[in-house]
């Protein structure tokens, strides 16, 4: 793995995250022991390479995760990326939105979950 590319990632996702949850996600992984490198490609390709490149903002790039996050269905990355869609300054409503937009090509219980685990997040961001 490239070190320009981890220290790539890392300036990266600290326009999402505070700099001690950054360094956190580095060393502090509770899968760590199972898969000690996967924190590591996240990191390094997710952020290092597809989050740095040009052409969207970080809003923009939060809107389109969690669109890919509510079609899968994955209730605990949704979490995150609201944290971080409300970091990087969308309001509650434009995340409400952006998830209520995707009713008729995820279907409603994909959005009803979605919503559930945004929720849970919106109300202690208050």
């Amino acid at each position: 793995m490239s070190t320009e590319r981890i220290e790539a990632g890392l300036e990266k996702i600290k326009e999402y995250v505070s700099e001690e949850e950054a360094e956190r996600m580095m060393t502090a992984d509770a899968l760590k022991g199972l898969a000690p490198d996967l924190r590591k490609y996240i990191v390094e390709f997710a952020y290092g390479e597809i989050y740095s490149r040009p052409g969207l903002d970080s809003k923009q790039r939060q809107l389109v995760t969690l669109a890919s996050l509510v079609t899968q269905g994955a209730t605990t990355q949704i979490q995150t990326h609201v944290k971080r869609a409300l970091t990087v300054g969308l309001t509650r409503t434009e995340i409400v939105e952006s998830i209520m937009q995707l009713i008729p090509y995820v279907g409603f219980p994909r959005v009803q979950t979605a919503l559930t685990a945004a929720k849970e997040i919106l109300e202690q961001e208050k």
